[in-house]
């Protein structure tokens, strides 16, 4: 009889048992990067984290523990030292890595409301890099560190593709993050290492709450999603375990949708 159908020895056990990777981006326990690193620790992996400054640090750091990871380290995404003496550091302490949670963005609030026309250059340049090239920018510096069959897992948001109301300059930065998916996951296919990104549909988290009209736009996505109710961590959590996991190893360059379908509604059928 063949064995053809047998389930990888891999795959068997905890998804993630003797994987070691870095968590970028956790604020609290609402944002979508706990919720994957949630995942990840109870199929078995070993996390790291990142925060900016002692104000984040005092967060994540209860966040870190309750994995049972003492490994936290400040890293601005815009101080290139900061990230290669992060990677330096788990190269010590791990000798290589298995995957990278990359869930960091930013944009001035006030310049999220009113007219995309109105985004200053400043806050257009500073939105681009920190939401989009700290991607690259991450990508590059962890190469060296990056074991072969690996994953690169970013965050993205449906305003990269569609106009959402007051996501102005964001969306353009989300569409420009999702397209550097798909050019790094060229780069680093020679090297067996997926790069990949969810889309998730909106949420009560720290960074979605800072969009205008937060509160109508999680009611709209609820009503009209072909799965009624609300998106939780978990969901998102068990989607990024797929796409850093074995589960995927014929899966990069792809954006992945993880918003109860609501992506595929044009419009809602009307009342």
């Amino acid at each position: 009889m063949s064995n053809n159908n047998k389930i990888p020895d891999q795959l068997s056990g905890p998804l993630m048992k003797n994987k070691k990777g870095l968590i970028m981006g956790v604020a609290n326990n609402h944002s979508l990067a706990w919720g994957i690193a949630s995942s990840l620790s109870e199929h078995g992996a070993s996390l790291a984290f990142t925060y900016q400054g002692e104000s984040f640090k005092k967060r994540v750091q209860p966040l870190a523990e309750s994995v049972n990871s003492n490994l936290l380290f400040d890293c601005d995404v815009t101080n290139k030292d900061q990230i290669e003496s992060t990677f330096s550091s788990l190269s010590k302490e791990w000798g290589g890595i298995d995957f990278i949670v990359h869930g960091i963005a930013y944009s001035d609030r006030n310049e999220l409301t009113g007219r995309y026309i109105d985004t200053s250059k400043e806050n257009f340049l500073k939105t681009l890099e920190v939401s989009c090239f700290s991607l690259t920018d991450i990508s590059k510096i962890a190469e060296p560190s990056m074991n072969e069959g690996g994953s690169i897992l970013t965050l993205s948001f449906g305003g990269s593709s569609k106009v959402m109301p007051n996501y102005n300059v964001m969306g353009v930065a989300k569409a420009a993050l999702e397209a550097s998916v798909r050019y790094l996951a060229v780069d680093y296919g020679k090297k067996g290492i997926r790069v990949n990104a969810i889309s998730a549909g909106p949420m009560r988290t720290l960074s979605g709450a800072g969009v205008g009209g937060a509160r109508e736009i999680f009611n709209y996505a609820e009503k009209h999603s072909p799965l009624r109710g609300q998106l939780s961590l978990s969901n998102v959590g068990s989607a990024g375990l797929y796409l850093l996991s074995d589960l995927s190893k014929g899966v990069t360059g792809e954006i992945h949708y993880v918003d109860l379908g609501y992506n595929i509604i044009g419009m809602p059928k009307p009342e």
